[in-house]
């Protein structure tokens, strides 16, 4: 049985015992919010394998400005390589490890990828030589650095997918289909979702310099340049739950990682229904952005739908608005891509384990962003990060 199948065997099964022990009246309620989350977990897994067995687009893109991998040596021994579950609930993970084993047959990988949530501890304590997932939390790079006194090795290995939920897809920013915006920039954005801030946040370093004062909200829509009936009116915020990664994600790309955020935003997290059914937030937060004309939204993209639309976005400040596309987004121009990183351990003034440095060279060659398009979810690098990430190797 491969990792996603059992993932699901083991969430049904957890679901079944928890149905089987019979609670007492004190702990009624608490047992009725396991048996629901059981019900989610089986429910997501079954979602991500079937989305995960089958390509989500077809387009080619030019790769021959990559290099071509060739070994420098051939090496032996194991990878072992911890972290998300969408590295196997897709193709992508078996693409790579058998084409690598094309180039290099002595050097074997092993797998263990239930969530991105295990990679940093994996790494830390000496159980992976290689994970991989999105950023780290704070916490997570807080102990990293605790227990292994310097910081890891961060390697750019795909660009996040334009549709495809779980795959780091793409974020849009959405308003009401009323509303005549046409574009909004990152600075406008931090007025928008952000509030006033003392500093901000890069990885465990604090920066002052990146405070803001509340002059620089933005909160109703005369303020982004619309007139007449507008004008006057509040913006109303919509976005995902503060715990959920999506949101420090957007906190770390737009807020400077204050988590200072607009204190009317509406958030939202997964729920289910009573019909076992999961309502996950993307689609409540399009669902009440439909109903509210003055709304607007950060969101996962996953297909337009119904009553709202999205708005291009420009970088930092500027007035280049860039439409969201998944040319826009894989060749990077459209601001709000997403990004899935490899993290390995280099102690200072020691060299990469060269198994490992030669499998991220195999990655951010052709052959392997060619994978990526062959597994048809995440989107290929281009040849300005591929040489950015092979200077990290060196």
């Amino acid at each position: 049985m491969n990792q996603p199948a059992r993932s699901i065997a083991w969430a049904l099964a957890a679901l079944a015992a928890a149905m089987a022990v019979g609670p007492s009246s004190a702990q009624q309620a608490q047992s009725e919010d396991t048996e629901k989350a059981l019900r989610a977990q089986a429910d997501r897994a079954r979602v991500v394998y079937e989305r995960g067995r089958s390509p989500h687009y077809t387009r080619q893109f030019d790769l021959s400005a990559l290099p071509h991998y060739l070994p420098k040596q051939q090496y032996t021994g194991w990878i072992r390589l911890h972290g998300s579950n969408y590295l196997s609930d897709g193709m992508l993970g078996e693409l790579w490890q058998q084409g690598f084993a094309k180039y290099q047959p002595g050097i074997r990988i092993s797998y263990f990828l239930p969530t991105a949530a295990v990679a940093f501890a994996a790494l830390y304590y000496n159980q992976a030589d290689l994970v991989v997932g999105h950023r780290p939390g704070f916490y997570d790079l807080l102990a990293y650095e605790r227990v292994m006194n310097s910081d890891p090795v961060e390697i750019t290995a795909v660009t996040g997918s334009f549709d495809v939920g779980g795959w780091e897809n793409s974020l849009t920013i959405l308003v009401n289909e009323d509303n005549p915006l046409k574009c909004i920039n990152l600075e406008q954005l931090d007025g928008v979702f952000g509030a006033a801030r003392d500093g901000g946040w890069a990885g465990t370093n604090w920066h002052s310099e990146w405070a803001r004062g509340p002059e620089k909200n933005i909160r109703t829509w005369g303020q982004l340049g619309l007139t007449g009936e507008w004008a006057d009116k509040p913006i109303n915020a919509y976005g995902f739950s503060l715990r959920y990664n999506t949101a420090t994600d957007f906190s770390d790309r737009v807020l400077k990682a204050s988590d200072k955020w607009n204190e009317g935003i509406h958030g939202y997290g997964n729920i289910v229904k009573p019909d076992g059914s999961r309502y996950i937030e993307a689609d409540q937060i399009t669902d009440n952005l439909g109903k509210d004309r003055y709304g607007i939204a950060y969101n996962r993209f996953r297909g337009d739908r119904a009553r709202v639309k999205r708005v291009a976005v420009a970088a930092g400040a500027g007035k280049a608005c860039v439409e969201h596309t998944i040319d826009n987004v894989q060749n990077r121009t459209y601001p709000l891509y997403n990004e899935q990183y490899f993290y390995t351990s280099v102690k200072p003034g020691t060299a990469m384990d060269p198994k490992v440095k030669e499998f991220l060279r195999y990655v951010l060659s052709q052959e392997g962003q060619a994978e990526v398009m062959r597994d048809g979810k995440y989107l290929p690098l281009t040849a300005e990060v591929v040489r950015e990430q092979l200077k990290k190797l060196e």
